[in-house]
């Protein structure tokens, strides 16, 4: 081979490199796209705290109940991102968590009442990411777990969670005496749960070295109503003894949900700036207010009903991701939702449906719509479902109910009591649309 083709294939083989390096590169812009600044950008963390029996009435920014729980770090993430209005849960806690933690409706998992069981074939969402990002993100759950049975306390770790520690049944007796089961392992704590929980989330993120999705469910406020310690709440010198409280559970109930704001901001703090500008936080509750503590919902109309004050929950998203600031959304958004979102958010973007999950990722940054209809049950014969104007009832006696939403949003009267007028032709329209819909959902 003479000087001038060995030239040759010198500059051919230059020419090559140069384009498979360019190759690579545009590989790399397809798997972390750069921002505005060209900066590439990686998925971020996602941080998802629930409260239990927590409704819009004990929650501050919404326009229902009277006292309300002072809370600036709630108040933060509101100012800093998105207040979602009509979003629904199940009437209680199990149900709620079953839908988030699998995308299906509680028929098809058989959780339809609190305390029953989430088999251990369903595929959770900590499962479904893991084998769509290729184990990309640490997975945890720290808190309230209450799909299990007692006598398997692995049961989150037999769902596919990496890391639990909490408490798997309903709630604790006693807020500073508890029973704390660390995968699988069952012990005694003494410190108050709210900041054990906090002291367990702030260890697990600070040992954390890849994206990382945290479901922290505080089991407050739920019932006992315990004063939590005086630093946590601003409820003042509360007296303590049973009779007080039984007297007026009502300033326990909002020094709860107090203490869970004091400690949200102190595992806010506990992250470094970095870590947290790149974290996403979703807040929510999982059904109403208990009846006992309820405002302006009747007691029967609150936590364990269908009605508005047992299914319409506070939700309010912000952080990485979420451009609309101090905002607000009316989009119908049930929490079966979060499955398919929390999924978008960790870079599973075929995610936008899944099961009956139906993802919300676009509203993060524009207004818009989510979903046609709502739809929630409790037990077998006992459900509804709502469009953005109407809702109808099917009660387990077989009666039903239908209500104009616009009109009179707590949902009275019923337009199908004997002695309401014949409906109007857009009533007749939407109750028979809404009947049809509830037979697809649940055949």
């Amino acid at each position: 081979m003479n000087s001038k083709s060995r030239y040759y294939i010198y500059c051919l083989l230059v020419i090559l490199a140069i384009f498979s390096c360019k190759s690579d590169e545009d590989q790399d812009d397809l798997c972390c796209p750069p921002d505005d600044n060209g900066e590439v950008v990686s998925n971020p963390n996602v941080l998802l705290i629930i409260t239990d029996d927590m409704g819009l009435d004990a929650t501050p920014g919404y326009n229902i109940g009277s006292l309300k729980p002072y809370m600036p770090n709630f108040q933060n993430l509101i100012n800093t991102g998105i207040k979602f209005n009509n979003v629904w849960s199940n009437p209680t806690c199990s149900p709620t968590r079953a839908t988030i933690l699998t995308g299906k409706y509680g028929y098809r998992t058989n959780v339809l009442e609190a305390g029953e069981n989430l088999s251990t074939q369903e595929t959770s969402l900590q499962t479904y990411i893991d084998a769509n990002t290729g184990n990309e993100y640490s997975s945890a759950v720290i808190g309230k777990w209450h799909l299990g049975p007692p006598s398997q306390p692995s049961h989150p770790n037999d769902m596919g969670v990496e890391y639990f520690s909490g408490m798997t049944q309903s709630g604790v007796d006693s807020y500073y005496n508890w029973a704390h089961t660390l995968n699988g392992q069952v012990t005694t704590s003494n410190e108050y749960a709210t900041t054990k929980l906090t002291d367990d989330a702030i260890t697990w993120i600070n040992d954390q070295d890849q994206p990382w999705f945290l479901w922290l469910a505080y089991n407050a406020p739920h019932s006992p109503y315990h004063l939590p310690p005086s630093n946590l709440h601003y409820q003042g010198g509360l007296p303590e003894d049973q009779a007080s409280i039984n007297a007026n559970r009502l300033p326990y109930y909002l020094a709860a949900i107090e203490a869970i704001d004091t400690e949200m901001g102190r595992l806010f703090n506990s992250i470094s700036s970095e870590d947290l500008d790149n974290t996403i936080v979703i807040f929510i509750g999982d059904n109403g207010t208990p009846g006992p503590v309820a405002q302006q919902y009747h007691s029967q109309r609150a936590k364990g009903s269908l009605y508005k004050g047992g299914i319409n929950v506070p939700m309010v998203i912000s952080g990485k991701g979420v451009e609309r600031m101090n905002d607000q959304e009316d989009a119908l958004i049930s929490t079966v939702d979060l499955f398919a979102t929390i999924s978008e958010l960790c870079g599973i973007y075929h995610a936008q449906q899944i099961h009956d999950s139906n993802s919300f990722f676009n509203l993060l940054t524009i207004t818009g719509s989510s979903r046609s209809h709502l739809y929630s049950e409790k037990g077998n014969n006992y459900f509804t479902v709502r469009n953005s104007t109407h809702k109808y009832m099917s009660f387990q006696d077989g009666s039903e109910a239908l209500f104009n939403l616009q009109t009179n949003p707590f949902e009275m009267p019923n337009l199908l009591s004997p002695n309401q007028l014949p409906l109007s032709e857009n009533d007749q329209e939407n109750l028979s649309d809404l009947i049809n819909i509830a037979g697809q959902i649940r055949n």
